[in-house]
């Protein structure tokens, strides 16, 4: 697949989230319809029932894989860029973090997404967060301006990882630092599952071998490169009900293939910084 392409159905997929609410990284209304499902989501990868409630409602889309805040140790007055913002879940809790001071930046490719980010931001009267239409291989922030760079199950979803950490690492201040939530794999994905473009807006066909996705951060320029924290991620948070019938019965896949999937799946958390 080209990498234009892959960019059109992500953004078209997300696009999606952003107009009907659903969650999970698919666009099925099957499994994703219901708010309860998100905070579902959001509970189990890290978040806490009081970081859910304080963010305005249609923000949190259930559609990331860890929660980077809770690592980021985020300070008083710091400059925050978030890689993919989606509605604006993670900038709104960096905001209160960073406070009055400090800016929060978020980074979207989805017109939808920036628009719905923009109306929760406005709902919450967040002065000190902003919302900037871009993609994450081209990020749309000068040279060594930001102090921290957060992302949360993104990053796989780019067909040019490499790019997008040399972008990173460009954007950031010395001595600034990435933290970042993703999902990468332990063993190679079979060619039907890589092939698939919703398994790919479903965060799986695009994900990397874990020790790839590390080499891609140290050849962009970052040093200490360190995994926090890994877990296997279940595949019911990864996929919706729609993309699981793809893969199943279009694809031809065993119940048992299907489930020896999650083991091949992790959800990583890694932080690294710029001399």
């Amino acid at each position: 697949m080209e990498k234009e392409e892959i960019k059109k159905i992500v953004r078209e997929n997300y696009a999606k989230f952003a107009t009907k609410n659903t969650s999970c990284c698919s666009a099925s209304q099957s499994c994703c319809s219901q708010k309860s499902v998100g905070r579902e989501v959001s509970s189990n990868i890290g978040y806490s029932a009081e970081e859910m409630d304080k963010v305005p409602e249609g923000s949190n889309l259930g559609l990331g894989c860890g929660n980077p805040i809770a690592l980021a140790s985020l300070k008083e007055g710091e400059i925050v860029l978030d890689l993919g913002s989606g509605a604006g879940f993670d900038c709104f809790l960096a905001a209160e973090k960073v406070g009055a001071k400090g800016t929060v930046i978020g980074i979207d490719m989805t017109p939808e997404m920036i628009e719905k980010a923009g109306e929760n931001a406005k709902k919450g009267n967040y002065k000190n967060v902003e919302f900037r239409l871009g993609e994450i291989e081209n990020l749309p922030v000068a040279d060594e301006t930001i102090d921290i760079i957060i992302s949360n199950c993104v990053i796989n979803l780019s067909p040019e990882k490499e790019r997008v950490f040399r972008e990173a690492f460009r954007v950031l201040k010395p001595g600034g630092r990435l933290m970042v939530s993703d999902i990468v794999l332990t063993r190679q994905l079979p060619d039907y599952i890589k092939n698939d473009m919703a398994a790919y807006s479903s965060c799986i066909s695009g994900a990397v071998m874990k020790n790839d996705y590390l080499n891609k951060i140290k050849n962009a320029g970052f040093i200490n490169i360190e995994v926090l924290d890994e877990i296997n991620y279940p595949i019911k948070y990864i996929i919706s009900d729609g993309t699981a019938k793809i893969v199943k019965e279009s694809l031809k896949i065993s119940e048992k293939e299907f489930e020896n999937l999650e083991n091949s799946v992790l959800s990583i958390k890694v932080s690294a910084f710029k001399k």
